[in-house]
This record gives structure tokens, C-alpha cells and sequence, in this order.
């Protein structure tokens, strides 16, 4: 790619990858190729909704591009500006976009008109992570916490349950069981530790390690779960048996 790569992303046949001044398009059916110009940092993160990419750079803009109709190229769309330094998570509900940046605050953005409906400002230290579960939004932080926040009756977010934690949090990552409770998952920043939560209780289920600090955490068609670490080291998971403890297994893993 000739360059550092700060995320990547799939979408159908399409693979994404975010590096310094553009995101890298490739279709895996076709073998075409597209250089999204506009950023002018480093790509740190990426999300797809409703046919649009956003992609979060360096220098704290979120640029957005239509997907193309046909062989056309992608198209953009809008520059969300407001971040005052590195946007490093982004995640979509049915109406809003959320980023999470270094500058220790979360932007809710209206998808229709692409306009900051609100900024929230509650963590202490970088947002590192944001996901969205159901009808809330929930976000972990260098200064240790894990927040849930909900819709007040005024329609904004505001916080409504706060985990707290020894040491700060780099990723979040959920996973739904079948006729079971929510499960979440939460890297520990410079630890080579995962957390596992049942939702909405926060009740510890279990822990998974790795050589080093845990920087993503992906689902895979089977219900295999993959994490990568700041060592090299991919593992692959699973679920165990029901007789077993419910925390997953390794299968495999790989440097």
C-alpha cells in the first residue's frame, strides 16, 4: 500500500483500506480499483451506512463518499469537520453516525443532513471506542471508564451507567447469543487482556489474554472470533460447548 495503514473494512465485494491522504478501494469481483482523495492525515477509521463511506482521518475531519453506480467512481459526498485532533472509532445506528476522537469528546451526527446534533464530553481522557447497542451508545476511554448512554426525554444522550475499570480501555466489541444475553468484549490499553460482560448486568464473565495489548476484535461467519494484538498475533476463538464454562476457546493462532 505504500504506507502505513490505520484501518480497514469490507462491504460486499469491496475491501477499503485507510492510509495517509486517501482510502484505498479494491472490488474483490471485478478487480477494480479506486483512490478516494480528500484526507490529510492518516485514515484512523471507517464505517459504511446506506450506501455511503465515512472515514475518519488525522487532522479530525470524517470525509464521506457515495458508493459508485456501475464503474463510476466513488463520489463525495460532505466533510464533517469539528474534531479538534485524530477521530479514531466510528459507528452508525438507523439515523446517526458517532466518532470518537482523541479530543476526549463523541460527536453525534444526523445522517439525512450530515449536521453535529450534539457533542458529548463526559470521559476524562481519548474516546478510543464507541459501538452502538440497540438504542444506545456505548463508549470506553483512556481514563478508564466504559460509558452506556441513553436517549433522555429531550431526545439528547446523556450518560446513564459508568464502568469503571484499573487501567484505560482501547476497544469495545459486541456479540449477540442466540437466546442468550449480549456479550461485551473490552481490550485493555497496554495490557494483553480482554474483558468479558454480560449486557446489561456488567456481570464479568470471563477473561481472554494475548501476548500483547488487544487493537481489534472481528467476527467471522460461524461465530468464530478473530483478535489481533500489537505483537503480530492473530487467534482465532470459539464458543465453548454448553457442559463447558461460556467463555471462548482458542483454536488457533499465528504471527
Amino acid at each position: 500500500m505504500g504506507g502505513k495503514i490505520g484501518c480497514m473494512i469490507t462491504h460486499g465485494p469491496w475491501v477499503f483500506f485507510g492510509i495517509t491522504k486517501s482510502v484505498e478501494a479494491w472490488n474483490t469481483q471485478t478487480g477494480t480499483k479506486s483512490s478516494l482523495q480528500g484526507p490529510s492525515g492518516l485514515v484512523c477509521s471507517m464505517t459504511i451506512k446506506d450506501g455511503m463511506l465515512f472515514a475518519g482521518t488525522g487532522d479530525g475531519r470524517i470525509m464521506a463518499w457515495k458508493f459508485p453506480a456501475d464503474k463510476s467512481d466513488f463520489g463525495p459526498v460532505a466533510i464533517l469537520s469539528g474534531h479538534e485532533r485524530p477521530v479514531i472509532s466510528l459507528c452508525v445506528s438507523t439515523t446517526k453516525l458517532y466518532s470518537g476522537s482523541l479530543d476526549k469528546t463523541i460527536k453525534v451526527w444526523d445522517l439525512k443532513t450530515l449536521q453535529c446534533v450534539q457533542t458529548l464530553s463526559k470521559h476524562k481522557a481519548a474516546v478510543t471506542s464507541v459501538l452502538c447497542w440497540d438504542e444506545k451508545l456505548l463508549s470506553c476511554s483512556l481514563d478508564k471508564t466504559v460509558k452506556i448512554w441513553a436517549s433522555s426525554k429531550s431526545g439528547e444522550l446523556q450518560v446513564i451507567y459508568t464502568h469503571a475499570e484499573d487501567q484505560g480501555l482501547r476497544t469495545l466489541f459486541g456479540m449477540h447469543r442466540v437466546g442468550k444475553t449480549p456479550v461485551l468484549f473490552c481490550s485493555l490499553h497496554n495490557s494483553n487482556c480482554i474483558r468479558l460482560f454480560d449486557l446489561p448486568s456488567f456481570d464479568e464473565m470471563g477473561k481472554l489474554f494475548s501476548k500483547k495489548g488487544v487493537r481489534t476484535i472481528e467476527l467471522a461467519a460461524g461465530g468464530l472470533l478473530f483478535t489481533g494484538d500489537g505483537a503480530g498475533e492473530l487467534k482465532v476463538w470459539r464458543w465453548a460447548p454448553q457442559e463447558e464454562p461460556a467463555i471462548p476457546a482458542p483454536v488457533k493462532s499465528s504471527v
